[in-house]
C-alpha cells in the first residue's frame, strides 16, 4: 500500500508540475498559486462539511497550519530560481528536498534493510539525473542555487508535516483543507504586496478564465497528491514513502515529452530508467 500510494503522489505532483508550469508561462506564478489553492479549498470545505470533518479537529492540526505555511515560500521560491535558471541545475537541485522526510524516518529509528537502501541510492540518483543536470554553460547565480536550496528544504518539510497532520481519513480531509486556506492566506498576503510593489497581479488581457479548468486541476492535483502521501506515509516507512513520492520530476519530463513534444535528453532517460529501478527494489525489498 506504501508503494502505491507514494506513486500515486509522484504522479499527481508531477502532473499538477507541469500544468503550473505552464500556467505561469501566462500568469503571473503568484496569482497561480492562489486561484489554484482557493479552488482547492472550496472544494475540501465541502467535503468537510459533507463527511463531518470537523469532529477530527485536535492539535496535530498545527502541523497543517506549518505546512501551508512553509508550502507558498517553497513554491514561490523554486518559480524565482527557475526564472534565474539555468534550469538544468536548479530543476536537479531541488530533488534533493527527499532528505529532509529520509532524515526524520531515520531519527525516528527506521532502519530500511538492504534491499530498500539500494532502491533509494537508485531512485535519488534517478530522480536528479531525470532533470537533466547542466554541467556545462552559463555559471550559476549564487541567488538561483540559494533559492533553490530554501525551496528544496520547504518541500521536504512540507512532506514531513503533512504526514502528522492527521490519522484518520476525515481527519486527513481536515487537515488538508486547513493547509490550504493557510497556503490562500500567505500566498494572497504575498501577492497583494507583490501589487503594491508595481507587479501585475493578471496578465494583460485580464483574469484568464479560459485557463479556470486547468487552475483546478492544478490545485486540485497538488491537494490530492498530498493526501496520498499522508497515507503512504502512514502505513510504511517513511524513508520509501518520501523517495518513491520523490519520483515527480520523472512525470513532470515525460509529460513534457508527450505534450510539449520535448526531446528527453540522454541523461534524463538514463535517470528514468533508473528511478524506475529503484521503484521496484522500494517496493519489494
Amino acid at each position: 500500500m506504501t508503494a502505491l500510494f507514494a506513486l500515486a503522489t509522484s504522479l499527481l505532483w508531477g502532473l499538477a508540475d507541469f500544468g503550473g508550469g505552464l500556467l505561469t508561462r501566462r500568469t503571473p506564478a503568484l496569482t497561480v498559486v492562489v486561484v489554484s489553492q482557493s479552488i482547492a479549498a472550496v472544494v475540501l470545505g465541502v467535503i468537510v462539511l459533507a463527511t463531518g470533518g470537523w469532529s477530527a479537529a485536535g492539535p496535530q492540526l498545527w502541523f497543517a497550519v506549518a505546512a501551508g505555511l512553509v508550502g507558498p515560500v517553497a513554491l514561490l521560491s523554486f518559480y524565482k530560481a527557475l526564472a534565474l535558471g539555468p534550469m538544468g541545475v536548479v530543476s536537479p537541485l531541488g530533488s534533493l528536498a527527499v532528505a529532509v522526510p529520509i532524515g526524520v524516518g531515520l531519527f525516528l529509528g527506521e532502519r530500511p534493510g538492504l534491499v530498500q537502501i539500494a532502491g533509494i541510492a537508485v531512485a535519488v540518483a534517478g530522480v536528479v539525473l531525470a532533470g537533466g543536470p547542466q554541467l556545462r554553460g552559463a555559471p550559476v547565480q549564487r541567488q538561483a542555487i540559494l533559492l533553490t536550496l530554501i525551496a528544496a528544504a520547504g518541500f521536504g518539510t512540507v512532506f514531513a508535516l503533512i504526514a502528522e497532520a492527521s490519522s484518520s481519513v476525515t481527519g486527513l480531509f481536515l487537515a488538508l483543507f486547513v493547509q490550504r486556506l493557510t497556503n490562500v492566506f500567505t500566498g494572497g498576503a504575498a501577492l497583494a504586496l507583490s501589487v503594491r510593489r508595481g507587479a501585475p497581479a493578471l496578465p494583460e488581457g485580464g483574469f484568464p478564465w479560459a485557463s479556470l479548468p486547468a487552475l483546478a486541476f492544478v490545485g486540485l492535483a497538488d491537494v490530492a497528491a498530498n493526501g496520498t502521501y499522508s497515507v503512504a506515509a502512514q502505513h510504511g516507512p517513511v524513508t520509501v514513502a518520501a523517495v518513491l513520492a520523490s519520483l515527480y520530476p520523472v512525470v513532470t519530463a515525460l509529460a513534457a515529452r508527450g505534450v510539449l513534444r520535448e526531446r528527453l535528453r540522454g541523461v534524463q532517460a538514463t535517470g528514468a530508467a533508473l528511478a524506475l529501478v529503484g521503484t521496484v527494489l522500494l517496493a519489494t525489498g
